[in-house]
C-alpha cells in the first residue's frame, strides 16, 4: 500500500472512531471538561490540515521516514514514563 494511501485510511478510522468513543464516554461522566477537550480538538483539526499540506509537498519515502521517528520518539516517551 502506498504511504499516502496508509495515512488517508488511518486519518479516516481515527476520525470515525473519536467521535463515536466521545459519544460513548459523555455519558458516563457528570460531564465533559471543554477546557480539556477544546485544545485537543483544535490540535486534531490544525495537525490534519497541515498534515494533508505536508504530504502534498514530500515524498512518500520521506513521509515513512518521518513517520518512523516519530513512533521512536513516541516509544522512547513511553519508556521514560513507565521506568520513571
Amino acid at each position: 500500500m502506498r504511504m499516502r494511501n496508509a495515512v488517508g485510511t488511518s486519518l479516516l478510522g481515527i476520525t470515525a472512531n473519536s467521535p463515536a468513543a466521545l459519544a460513548m464516554r459523555a455519558d458516563t461522566v457528570e460531564g465533559l471538561d471543554r477546557a480539556v477537550v477544546g485544545p485537543f480538538v483544535g490540535a486534531a483539526i490544525l495537525g490534519g490540515w497541515d498534515g494533508k499540506w505536508l504530504a502534498a509537498k514530500i515524498s512518500g519515502h520521506t513521509l515513512q521516514r518521518i513517520f518512523a521517528l516519530v513512533l521512536l520518539a513516541v516509544a522512547a516517551f513511553m519508556l521514560i514514563d513507565a521506568v520513571l
